[in-house]
């Protein structure tokens, strides 16, 4: 009787809330930029940050016209700002300040086009939108510093704003900080002088051509710097002060970056300079703001990583965003993808002017994969239905918007797509953009119409899935080739219409055939002069489609030997690892070992692991000996995805020989597959060693997680204990839930959970985080009343959705209970919740009647 009731009770709940909650659910998913009542001139933020206290004491200006009709309400996007006084250059009537935003009232409301200023006095402590780095914090006193990140909506925590990207102003940026520390920001460097009355160094930065306010940026503290000029422009390159010596590797190529994209583009570099600045800990791997972009320390790397480790990919990126997302912004988020689709394939087009073109191909190939997953969800590009911002932020605006590109420009041909991009720029130059500016500069210069290819790749989801088969008639020397689309089409993915082209390859010739896809089905003839040894659908690689195109053995073998043909060796490769006999084997090997490209030797060493015989094995074991270190790297890894003695003496002799560190990290990670006294002391060797970034320690610290041993209990808390300053934040996270995972099943968690408990209030966010949730991993339930101090229901909180998580772990282990129990309590939970947001809306709602009933009695006692 109480399951049937639990259940029922769950059915009535999900209906009570999906009806109560419906309509709002709706309204909030439609998103849209909002209106602009005033332009925003220029903004001056004066910052004086307190690198103990972790806080800000600021004074904001900014500076206004009404646009359409006199104004008088200016709301400012400001978020946990303690504001202490609001003034302006017209009068102001009051100001009420939220936990989210400033509204300042003003009577007589302010002229149609009248230049007004307001100055926001105010202190905060950021917890977003600006980071401290200092000792106090765990990281060394040499390397003190802060830095901001802005988007989406990120600013509001340190400065009030209009904070979205439908608006662009010139910025003024002025920090006080201790003489000694360096201040760079957006644009020119104005002053930089001494303050006899604080003793403070004042520095002035000021961007000259307006831009969003998200791009506006703050890097403060110890840095040094590596400096150069591209023509005119000066360029440089800062680092904390302990990792200058890395610079650069990171540095070296901006000067040729900048030569290609301005030749690529057809517009010169748009702003007067570009610097470029590692902080510790970032929040994301690198941000694109005007003229300053800031990178995560990760980029940094060695020389004996050889050419694993490279910056290449991540400098040439954000490089790219100056154009493609400061220069002209996407107006909401619904469109991101014209600023993170170019800078993800324009990324590319600088690995192929750098690397090759087959580097190009193989990146696109790469980054295809990911995009021609199957998901539950087929979202399109371009989409008002999203809660919040980065959402947005996902692969259909990154990769799959690079892809839209490289058909475009495989479309239009190179020349075409570079002038329909250089006139796309310079007509929308230092304004916000939406899709529609791009496709009718298209339309304008090809003269065709392109809302069919926008249409299905832009404003529908997904891609197609195509079946492609193909016949041989020795008596009419025909080919048939059979293309299916075989995707479900729905309202929001579309049967698609396409060009492409199939290549048959006979006695070396080539023949190329072009075909038109419009509908489900099609079959299409061609006669040849004899039968092909080859045969390539999409042999330009422009389309991107899911293709099942299922070859015999040795067209595939023929394909796999066709050193002009990247795309095809890489295809056949893949294709190869379904089959397990002898001979694709030797196949597999001869190119892991012959072919010219080490994109395609890495596809075959991760065939033969696929394929995983003896055979396979042997191959892999006898190829080894590889010149370029990301093929060895992957021949190593592959090797220890094999369980056998073998691989682990094979392990062995790499970790006896090899020299590059990034190549040994991967070898230590083997040995987690193998329980043996050997393996224990070789783990607790490199637990101890010491490495750039620990990176050796670290990778110990992952076999010891895949061991789940007690063995290494002590001597990994030792470490933790001793050498917290040397890892990485998220190594040093792991290395505590690793700790508690391999202590998880010991009778006497105590000193475990104490050890545990002594991070979770570290100033470090990640490390607090994954003591938070490695409290959970241990399952000791002793730890509840702790994790609940923690709980809340802030979903942008990364704590309280960490103690959340721990919690849950705990008390479903604590309880057993039935799923449908857990269900019934989590939707409960929800339930409470909404009613507690629409009691408090209710509560407001009275009291705003209240104050209007109030006011309205006073009115009729003054008549």
């Amino acid at each position: 009787m109480t399951r049937i009731f639990s259940r029922l009770s769950w059915v009535l709940l999900v209906f009570v809330i999906g009806g109560a909650l419906q309509d709002s659910a709706r309204t909030a998913e439609r998103q849209y930029a909002p209106d602009r009542k005033a332009d925003i001139l220029h903004v001056t933020i004066d910052v004086t940050p307190d690198f103990k206290q972790r806080t800000v004491a600021g004074t904001t200006t900014i500076r206004f016209a009404p646009i359409a009709e006199p104004l008088t309400e200016l709301r400012l996007d400001a978020i946990d700002l303690d504001v202490s006084s609001v003034t302006s250059d017209a009068k102001i009537e009051g100001y009420d300040v939220t936990d989210k935003a400033i509204t300042i009232t003003f009577d007589p409301a302010i002229p149609l086009k009248v230049e007004t200023e307001v100055n926001v006095v105010y202190e905060a402590e950021p917890k977003h939108g600006l980071y401290f780095r200092t000792p106090e914090m765990g990281y060394p006193e040499e390397d003190t510093h802060l830095f901001t990140q802005g988007e989406s909506h990120l600013a509001p925590h340190w400065y009030p704003n209009y904070d979205y990207p439908n608006e662009q102003s010139t910025t003024e940026v002025i920090c006080r900080v201790p003489e000694g520390m360096t201040v760079v920001s957006n644009g020119r460097l104005v002053s930089e002088q001494m303050d006899s009355a604080s003793g403070l160094k004042v520095v002035t930065w000021r961007q000259d051509k307006p831009h969003v306010n998200y791009l506006v940026a703050l890097v403060a503290g110890q840095f040094k710097k590596i400096e150069s000029t591209y023509r005119d422009i000066p360029i440089a390159f800062y680092t904390p002060a302990s990792l200058i010596e890395y610079a650069e590797n990171s540095f070296k190529d901006t000067a040729d970056m900048l030569g290609f994209f301005e030749k690529e583009i057809g517009v010169p570099y748009p702003w007067n300079k570009y610097d470029q600045a590692v902080v510790c800990d970032f929040v994301a791997g690198g941000m694109e703001n005007t003229t300053l972009t800031i990178l995560t320390e990760n980029t940094l790397h060695t020389n004996e990583t050889e050419t694993i480790r490279s910056s290449q990919g991540l400098v040439a990126h954000e490089m790219i965003h100056q154009w493609f997302g400061d220069y002209v912004t996407c107006k909401d988020w619904s469109h991101l993808w014209l600023n993170e689709g170019f800078a993800v394939y324009y990324e590319k087009l600088y690995d192929g002017h750098r690397n090759g073109r087959d580097a190009m191909l193989y990146n696109l190939y790469g980054i295809s994969r990911g995009v021609l997953r199957d998901r539950s969800e087929h979202k399109p590009i371009v989409t008002r239905s999203y809660h919040d911002a980065d959402e947005q932020f996902d692969y259909r605006a990154y990769q799959k918007g690079g892809w839209v590109l490289h058909m475009l420009r495989t479309e239009l041909g190179e020349e075409m797509f570079r002038t329909c991009i250089k006139t796309y720029l310079e007509r929308h130059a230092l304004t916000s953009v939406v899709t529609e500016d791009l496709r009718s500069v298209i339309e304008e210069l090809t003269g065709r119409s392109y809302d069919r290819f926008f249409d299905q790749w832009i404003f529908h989801g997904r891609h197609p899935d195509l079946k492609v088969d193909y016949e041989w008639s020795h008596k009419d020397k025909l080919a048939k080739i059979s293309v299916e689309q075989t995707h479900k089409v729905t309202d929001e993915v579309m049967l698609f219409h396409f060009r492409t082209k199939v290549r048959f390859v006979i006695d070396r010739k080539v023949y190329d055939r072009e075909i038109v896809v419009d509908s489900k089905q099609h079959d299409f003839y061609f006669r040849l002069p004899g039968k092909p040894e080859i045969i390539r659908f999409d042999p330009e690689y422009g389309l991107l489609a899911n293709v099942t195109f299922n070859k015999p053995a040795p067209l595939l073998y023929a394909q796999l030997a066709c050193e002009d043909d990247v795309i095809g060796r890489l295809k056949a490769a893949d294709a190869l690892a379904k089959k397990k006999d002898k001979k694709t084997v030797a196949e597999l090997k001869k190119a892991l070992n012959n072919d010219p490209f080490y994109g395609v030797r890495q596809r075959a060493s991760a065939a033969l692991e696929e394929i995983h015989t003896d055979e396979a094995f042997e191959a892999l074991a006898e190829s080894l000996d590889q010149t370029d270190a990301r093929v060895r790297q992957d021949v190593v890894r592959h090797i220890g995805n094999f369980y056998r003695p073998e691989s682990l003496e094979l392990t062995r002799k790499v970790l006896r020989t090899e020299k590059n560190p990034a190549i040994l990290e991967g070898a230590i990670r083997n040995l987690g597959c193998y329980h043996h006294q050997k393996t224990r002391r070789l783990l607790v060797k490199y637990i101890r060693s010491r490495s750039f970034r620990n990176e050796l320690a670290g990778a110990a610290v992952g076999a010891i997680r895949r061991l789940d041993e007690p063995f290494f209990i002590g001597t990994l808390q030792q470490i933790l204990t001793e050498r917290e300053q040397e890892f990485r934040s998220w190594d040093f996270a792991s290395g505590l839930e690793t700790l508690a995972r391999i202590s998880r099943s010991e009778q006497d968690k105590t000193k475990v959970r104490e050890f545990l408990i002594g991070y979770v209030n570290h100033p470090k966010e990640t490390v607090q985080a994954g003591a938070i949730r490695a409290l959970g991993v241990l399952g000791d339930e002793r730890a509840i009343p702790v994790l609940e101090t923690f709980s809340g229901d802030e979903p942008d909180d990364r704590i309280e959705r960490a103690a959340e998580r721990a919690l849950k772990d705990l008390r479903d282990r604590k309880e057993l209970i039935p799923n449908e129990i857990i269900q019934l309590r989590e939707t409960v939970d929800k339930l409470r919740k909404e009613t507690d947001k629409l009691k408090n809306d209710l509560d407001d709602i009275k009291k705003r009647m209240e104050a209007g009933e109030k006011a309205t009695e006073n009115d009729d006692n003054e008549h």
